[in-house]
């Protein structure tokens, strides 16, 4: 059994940083990939930033130069600065067993685990 537990969020003036993290516990794999999504209510879960085992990034449009995703062992890291209002949401942590390096969907069907999430609300 895998278990994926976020932290990190909070309420954060625009212009603002926080740090997520996300640990990771039970079956856990060194050659999962990893990633941060977003969602708010009535709108499809996003993809924010993404890692593969070996290290290999992938960044929305909107999180590129203000974002950084990170892995240690079984953590995983979001760095955000520059918060904006529109980045308000429920941040989820998610992970499949992927092998590649080379590999980073969008679509969150491609990763089993999920974590509960995290609120950050960003006031303007």
């Amino acid at each position: 059994q895998v278990r994926l537990v976020e932290s990190g969020g909070g309420l954060v003036q625009a212009g603002g940083s926080l740090r997520l993290a996300c640990v990771a516990s039970g079956r856990t794999s060194s050659t999962w990939r990893m990633a941060w999504y977003r969602q708010v209510p009535g709108k499809q879960r996003e993809l924010v930033a993404a890692i593969t085992w070996g290290g290999r990034t992938k960044y929305s449009d909107s999180a590129k130069g203000r974002f950084a995703i990170s892995r240690d062992n079984n953590l995983l890291y979001l760095a955000m600065n520059s918060l904006k209002p529109e980045d308000t949401a429920v941040y989820f942590c998610a992970a499949h067993e992927d092998i590649r390096t080379d590999y980073l969907p969008r679509e969150p069907y491609e990763y089993d685990y999920w974590g509960q999430g995290t609120q950050v609300t960003v006031s303007s």
